[in-house]
């Protein structure tokens, strides 16, 4: 009988495995005021670690493959690179000032918005070389591309305006006054939505005739806006008047308005359709349920600024943000989401490899239809 103990043991411990729930999803809050990421399960709402880093964390953006969530320690001066699944760091890059930053929708290139040193810094994405570096006159603050990626739109909170870098030629092609101290900008449609933290409005800006007109109003302290990942609503945050304005993200009327205190700053969407935003005067997440208006708060470090949810279920890859239609509007816009192609890329424009980061095994990727039928983000929501 005793040689049969084993065997008994393990088949009771793989039973136990397969009836264990699946891994909670995790979220990563960077702390501005205190150098440190926080780790936060999504499913107890509890912080499960905090890590350290030099001095002052502010945003966070995933590499073109998915493999790698890359941070920017703008106090520090140093990028992180960290593997989103495991919260391990990969290695660590001397970079000047990398307050907001993003990568062109073809791969090639990281911009980086220096708001300390009033500069906008080209990176080639493979190599972290210096391409080319334009001097800002007063604070740059965040980046957007349009879809075909030659250009990208950088806001000057110092004098009020947005500057136009086309990335082929390497030059500032124009500056246009937008209003007082314009902070978030993303591509949506064929204009540039832009938070003007001066005032209580967004406005849009046509990139091709420069006309600046009001989008939507919300409060003072208008900041930024974030795409829902099935294309229907935008999402503003104002952080003086607290509060998170839905907006209809074809006639840019607003939905309703939901009260936040805290100054609610950065949106981060996990697969189930909820915001987690951070609030950058109370040290804490809030968590949105816009179905049906519910909140829940997870307590953080001091001044929480970028935020980010990694998934942990089957199926389910660091970028599933980018196969949905959403993905059309943002920062980092593509010139159509990648589930019309069943998750492949577009033609011509594989997923670039950055240098020293392993890649996610390609694997099965979840499309809306099999997946997000059960949540808010439906197929047949998104026409």
């Amino acid at each position: 009988m005793r040689r049969f103990a084993r065997p008994i043991a393990v088949l009771s411990c793989a039973a136990s495995l397969l009836a264990a729930p699946a891994r909670a999803d995790i979220v990563y809050v960077l702390n501005s005021g205190e150098a440190s990421i926080s780790v936060i399960d999504a499913r107890e709402r509890t912080e499960l670690r905090r890590m350290p880093v030099l001095r002052e964390v502010h945003h966070a953006v995933l590499t073109p493959d998915g493999s790698t969530l890359v941070i920017g320690d703008s106090g520090g001066n140093e990028l992180i690179f960290m593997d989103p699944a495991t919260g391990e760091i990969r290695r660590r890059e001397r970079i000047s000032n990398p307050y907001h930053l993003e990568y062109s929708p073809d791969g090639r290139f990281l911009v980086v918005a220096s708001l300390r040193r009033d500069q906008i810094d080209i990176y080639d994405a493979g190599t972290l070389q210096l391409t080319a570096r334009f001097r800002q006159p007063d604070k740059p603050s965040h980046v957007a591309f349009s879809p075909d990626s030659r250009m990208v739109y950088v806001t000057l909170q110092g004098t009020g305006e947005v500057a136009a870098v086309d990335l082929t030629r390497k030059e500032t092609v124009w500056t246009v006054p937008v209003g007082p101290e314009p902070a978030g900008i993303i591509w949506h449609r064929g204009r540039l939505l832009i938070g003007l933290m001066g005032s209580d409005e967004f406005v849009s800006l046509n990139p091709e005739t420069r006309e600046v007109t009001t989008a939507f109003r919300t409060a003072r302290g208008a900041h930024t806006v974030f795409p829902a990942p099935d294309g229907r609503y935008l999402y503003a945050t104002a952080r003086v008047e607290s509060g998170v304005w839905q907006i209809d993200a074809n006639t840019l009327e607003v939905v309703r308005r939901f009260d936040v205190a805290g100054g609610p700053d950065c949106i981060a969407f996990d697969p189930d359709g909820r915001l987690w935003m951070t609030l950058r005067w109370l040290g804490r997440v809030a968590i949105l349920d816009p179905r049906d208006g519910t909140m829940d708060h997870v307590r953080v470090g001091r001044s929480p600024h970028g935020i980010f949810v990694m998934p942990r279920r089957e199926g389910m890859r660091a970028d599933f943000a980018s196969i949905m239609p959403g993905a059309v509007s943002g920062y980092r816009p593509l010139p159509s989401p990648l589930a019309a192609r069943s998750g492949e890329p577009a033609a011509g424009h594989p997923p670039p490899i950055i240098a020293g980061a392993p890649v996610l095994a390609p694997g099965p990727v979840v499309t809306p239809a099999r997946f997000f039928r059960r949540g808010p983000w439906r197929v047949e929501d998104a026409n």
